[in-house]
């Protein structure tokens, strides 16, 4: 996709913006409020090549577009997130603030953008099966990785009669340090990290 639009609350209604730069697949956007009001978007899929001229393989989009919302609204691109030689990372990203973080297997890793680089932050303290979707969001400021308890797969399509137990690690980047709680949801039916959402109730 490379179409943008912005939803005006106070009006209740979409509004087109300028197109990105280029073509994206599966990408993220966010929108960082410091300091100058940006709209970053990064990761996904800006095309493909094929190896050895059969197979097909989807190249992962390097940099990142930002669009200045206090003025202007016009596309800039961010250059190459990666070192030389440096292989790219597709794992899961959400921001904290101004703060980007990517989920790459059991590796957090922090996007520094004086540098346009990603460094690593911390490691999850239990690994997750790679077979298994893996949830990572962002809430009150700290990251929640959610990981399926063994015994439980939710590739498995077979009906259940409950949803199973998943562990929560959260990691606080203000304080540097983990915390982790085991959860049962109240379904009778999977959950499915790559369509559920997470948010804050206040009662």
């Amino acid at each position: 996709m490379s179409s943008v639009e912005v939803y005006d609350v106070a009006r209740d209604e979409w509004r087109e913006m300028d197109e990105l730069p280029r073509f994206r697949a599966g990408c993220v956007g966010f929108v960082v409020e410091e300091g100058e009001r940006e709209f970053w978007v990064m990761g996904g899929y800006c095309g493909s090549r094929t190896v050895s001229g059969v197979l097909p393989v989807d190249e992962y989009c390097k940099d990142a577009a930002v669009m200045n919302l206090n003025g202007g609204e016009k596309w800039r691109l961010v250059g190459d997130m990666w070192g030389e030689g440096e292989s790219p990372k597709l794992g899961k990203i959400v921001a904290v603030e101004s703060v980007f973080y990517m989920l790459d297997k059991e590796w957090i890793l922090r996007y520094e953008m004086g540098s346009n680089r990603w460094v690593k932050e911390s490691s999850v303290p239990k690994k997750a099966h790679f077979d298994k979707p893996v949830g990572f969001v962002a809430v009150n400021g700290e990251l929640h990785v959610m990981i399926l308890l063994d015994g439980y797969n939710l590739m498995d399509t077979r009906q259940r009669s409950n949803a199973g137990c998943f562990m929560i690690h959260v990691y606080d980047p203000k304080k540097r340090s983990w915390r982790s709680v085991v959860a049962k949801p109240p379904f009778n039916h999977q959950l499915d990290f790559r369509t559920t959402v997470m948010c804050t109730i206040r009662l």
